[in-house]
């Protein structure tokens, strides 16, 4: 299997990167800027794309079985956060124009602003200031792929993000914007390991499963 993986030399990227390459893929690393992904493999090739050009992203996805996002957006207080949707409306026009069909992207829990009516009102005004506008136009590029019918998407809902290896731990998951407990409520609100978020997204690629749908995940 070949994999294109945009956002690679991001922290989840680079564990991404190194995983599939360890699963026997040949990986093509994505970069803004090439020196920035240090690790050399004959399974991996590291080319400079630009994630907002359907143009500079079509040769790099050809004749790949898969794209995997790992791209993130920082906070932008003054003029709001739009990585999400504009990089995600040139990364399918691509796809669609060389004919890969297969997608999966990262987003997190909560996207969704009512999904947090359960959660601690501390909690809920952390979030609104924060990180809201990341929240919100990840909420916007989901909505979109919902609108694309002809690519096999999977958007993966981690919670907190630590900056950590896999790890053993078993997955759990639930279609919606958050994991409950049995009481419907968030299962908590522990980072998962970086590491552990790739290991997910792997293996939604391997099975195929959770197509044109929205997962969160944790780990138990």
């Amino acid at each position: 299997m070949r994999i294109a993986v945009l956002g690679a030399s991001g922290q989840t990227g680079q564990y991404l990167v190194k995983q599939a390459i360890q699963k026997g893929y040949g990986v093509t690393a994505v970069v803004r800027s090439p020196d920035k992904l240090v690790l050399r493999h004959e399974k991996l090739k590291v080319v400079k794309g630009d994630v907002f050009s359907k143009d500079s992203l079509k040769p790099l996805l050809q004749g790949h079985d898969a794209v995997i996002s790992c791209l993130g957006f920082p906070i932008s207080p003054l003029f709001g956060v739009t990585g999400y949707t504009t990089s995600m409306r040139a990364v399918v026009r691509a796809m669609q124009e060389v004919e890969v069909n297969r997608l999966i992207t990262m987003t997190s829990w909560y996207t969704d602003s009512k999904s947090l009516s359960g959660t601690a009102a501390v909690f809920r005004l952390f979030l609104l200031m924060a990180i809201q506008s990341v929240l919100s136009n990840m909420y916007e590029m989901e909505h979109f792929l919902k609108r694309v019918h002809n690519i096999n998407w999977t958007v993966v809902r981690p919670p907190g993000l630590q900056n950590a290896p896999a790890t053993a731990k078993e997955f759990l998951t639930h279609e919606g914007y958050f994991v409950p407990n049995p009481s419907g409520l968030p299962i908590g609100r522990h980072a998962v390991a970086r590491g552990d978020v790739a290991r997910f997204m792997l293996s939604v690629l391997d099975s195929n499963s959770w197509i044109q749908r929205g997962v969160a995940m944790t780990t138990k």
